[in-house]
């Protein structure tokens, strides 16, 4: 979309990056309930470990623990992940098995209704946007452009001013 490839070819480039802008705008006026977590690692800050495994421990666990809060709130809920469809489907449901039955760095994954669940992000327009968030996310750490980041950067799950949701490790 960003770049103008395949269906957004015929579109200016303002229009394209208007257009993710609105998206992501859209998200930012959603729910309040609605919070993002994200993890951002540099691949040799946790090599030889696969740093796909490594960031989604991290988004495992950010996820679990807000739960939790919610839950001694007296807001009980349990939570799912939904991925894009991936390659590494097979290894994440693994581990995500794994943090529920036997545990991860920072204890046992406690609040997952389901092992995460896999969709064509052509689709799901929920998937599609999470690639949206997942792009600002990537053009402000790889590219320094945080256009987009700065949209929702306060959806990021947070609690008295502490910022959970997103993981850097660079």
């Amino acid at each position: 979309m960003f770049g103008g490839r395949g269906q957004w070819r015929s579109h200016p480039k303002e229009n394209r990056h208007q257009a993710i802008e609105d998206a992501l705008k859209f998200f930012l006026q959603s729910h309040p309930s609605n919070r993002l977590f994200a993890s951002v690692i540099k691949k040799s800050a946790v090599s030889p470990k696969d740093p796909v495994e490594a960031a989604f421990e991290q988004l495992a666990s950010r996820f679990d623990k807000y739960l939790m809060r919610l839950h001694r709130n007296g807001d009980t809920h349990r939570g799912i992940i939904i991925f894009d469809k991936s390659t590494y489907e097979t290894t994440i449901q693994s581990l995500a098995t794994d943090f529920r039955a036997i545990g991860y760095t920072w204890g046992v994954i406690r609040n997952f209704s389901e092992v995460p669940l896999f969709l064509d992000s052509k689709a799901s327009r929920l998937i599609q946007l999470a690639d949206l968030i997942a792009y600002a996310v990537f053009r402000h750490f790889e590219k320094g452009d945080n256009r987009f980041l700065s949209i929702i950067e306060p959806r990021f799950d947070s609690e008295s001013g502490v910022v959970h949701g997103l993981h850097i490790l660079q």
